[in-house]
């Protein structure tokens, strides 16, 4: 199992620190943000494909933000990704 951690930009949350095996999500722990959405959010993407929780999440913005928590894990989860095939 591999760890990793990354710094978002552009979000309340401070960090986000994922546990990766075989391309799989076994725990995403954000520190800051919006408490009770990024425990919801950090539950449903365990178990999960990188790819299919990017393919989820990519994109999605904060108000007018263009960001938001789930956009910023979704480019965490590609830096994963580059990280690991790269």
């Amino acid at each position: 199992m591999s760890t990793y951690q990354y710094k978002p930009q552009g979000v309340c949350s401070s960090l986000f620190t994922v546990e990766v095996q075989d391309g799989i999500i076994k725990s995403l722990v954000v520190r800051g943000g919006c408490n009770g959405n990024l425990q919801g959010i950090s539950h449903l993407v365990q178990g999960r494909t990188i790819e299919s929780v990017i393919s989820d999440l990519k994109g999605i913005r904060c108000g007018a933000k263009p960001t938001s928590c789930p956009d910023q894990i979704a480019r965490c989860l590609e830096a994963i990704l580059e990280k690991e095939n790269g």
